[in-house]
Formats: C-alpha cells, structure tokens, sequence
C-alpha cells in the first residue's frame, strides 16, 4: 500500500548511451547576489554556490494557446515562494514540499553549458527543479508532462546532467508524474499546508490521539471533536505524514487513516512556528 508521494524515475535516456563531456569541462551560470550572471566550471560552483536560495536563471516562456502558464507555489518547507512553468512542474514541487527529507526547493537556479563531444556545438540546459535534502545532498530535476523516455535534445542533456551531478554528489533525475488519483489527494492536502492548520481550534493533539489506532478518516475526525474544525487539523496532518493513508485511492470518509512515522514531524517543525 502507498501511503505517501514519494516520487519515482523516469529513464534518463531511451536508447544508446551519450558521449558526454568530462565533468569539469562543464559551465554553470546562475544569478549572482546583485542579479548579475556569474559563469563558473560546474564542479566548482556545485560547491561554492547554494542554488536553493538562487533566483531563478531565466525566465519561465509563456506559449500562446497553452491552458497552463508560469506561476508561484508558496512552499510550506521554505515559508517562501517557488515559480513554476508547467502543471506538471508544480506537481513535481508539491510533491518535494511534501518530503520530509527536503528541506528547501528553488526553481531553474543555474544553466549548465558544455561542447558536445559529437558535433562540436555548445549545448545548454536548464534543469527545472533544485531540491536540497536534510542529509545535505541535491538533486537536480526536470518535470516531464508524460512518462516516455527523453528523446534528443532532452536525451543528450540527461546523460550531461546525469554524470555532472554524480562528479559532485548530486543527483539528477526525470520526475515522473503521479498516478491521478495520488495527484488529486495530494493538491487536495496542500490546500492545508500552511501552518495556520496544524493547531486550528487547539485541536491538534485530540486529532493525533483520534488516530493512535488506524480509523477511518470522518470517524477519528469527529471523535477528535467539532468536525469542520477538526478535518482542517487532520489534513494538515496527512500532507506533513504525522498521519498517514493510502493516497492510490480517493480520500473520503471511509479511508483507513493511521499513525505516521516520527520522521514526519521532523523536516519543518512548521518552519519554526512560523
């Protein structure tokens, strides 16, 4: 059974291995401090630079006749906002603000650029996503709208990113989207992530006790006391994993709500209290 959002890959490239460029012959540009671009070899700058706290490199386009354009995710891991270019990138960011392993998130925070080995060209890439995790390791991402492999352009930048953050001891990965029904559960429990939630009528300790023993959502809500004050508690609950559920299937007043792990209080402590 599911109980969480955690993300699988997608295969970096679909047929035949790339020829990459060694490491250290790639380029990372990124915004300075005063919004300058600053151009440093990439094995450096990984170390140097802090990319989660780095605004994002280039803008995100607008395409005419698309239903989805650029927009902002306030982050509950961040207390801050992260911009976002697609529908599928501010799923991917929903889901890295909800690992209680990430502890802060930044969106297109550096431009890498290297001679392909092949063609001679200079080729660039702009990974979509940063994710800093608690242990102090990174990753690198990008959010594809489908689960096919990444076809040329994408195809050789993958296996670019792929070595260039393994020189580092990072990761690059291709985010897969979620399943619908998770995809749901999950939009629906960030509308509560925000701290104002985890206390909402003093409730918070009745909710978590409603639940010492694995019951149904409505009827540990109830029992934890006035409904409407108390469902807000418990979803907060469930997208911070203080409690857990089955999100493959549809919350509803029936789903089997449990206990979560301990880790699940500690990635934020609600940013301080906020």
């Amino acid at each position: 059974m599911i109980t969480d959002s955690s993300q699988d890959d997608l295969p970096a490239i679909a047929g035949n291995a790339c020829r990459v460029p060694e490491p250290g012959t790639v380029e990372a540009e990124f915004a300075g401090a005063d919004g300058a671009l600053v151009q440093r070899h990439w094995v450096e700058a990984a170390v140097a630079f802090r990319f989660e706290r780095l605004a994002p490199v280039a803008a995100f386009p607008v395409v005419p006749g698309r239903r989805w354009g650029p927009g902002w995710w306030w982050s509950a891991t961040t207390g801050r906002h992260v911009m976002h270019g697609s529908q599928a990138m501010c799923m991917q960011l929903m889901l890295l603000d909800r690992d209680p392993q990430v502890v802060s998130l930044s969106a297109r925070p550096v431009w890498l650029i290297w001679r392909d080995p092949d063609s001679g060209r200079t080729l660039t890439w702009v990974p979509q996503l940063f994710a800093r995790y608690a242990d102090g390791s990174a990753l690198l991402a990008d959010c594809p709208a489908a689960t096919a492999p990444a076809a040329g352009r994408a195809e050789r930048a993958a296996a670019v990113l792929e070595a260039a953050c393994r020189a580092v001891g990072f990761t690059y990965r291709r985010l897969a989207p979620p399943e619908k029904v998770v995809a749901a559960n999950v939009r629906w429990l960030a509308g509560y992530r925000h701290p104002r939630h985890r206390d909402a009528g003093g409730l918070e300790q009745a909710v978590l006790e409603a639940f010492a023993a694995p019951r149904p959502l409505m009827a540990g809500a109830a029992a934890a006391g006035e409904v409407l004050t108390a469902l807000p508690v418990l979803y907060h609950a469930l997208w911070r994993g203080r409690l857990v559920a089955d999100l493959t299937r549809p919350l509803g007043e029936h789903t089997l709500v449990t206990p979560g792990p301990a880790a699940g209080d500690g990635k934020r402590r609600e940013q301080q209290e906020s």
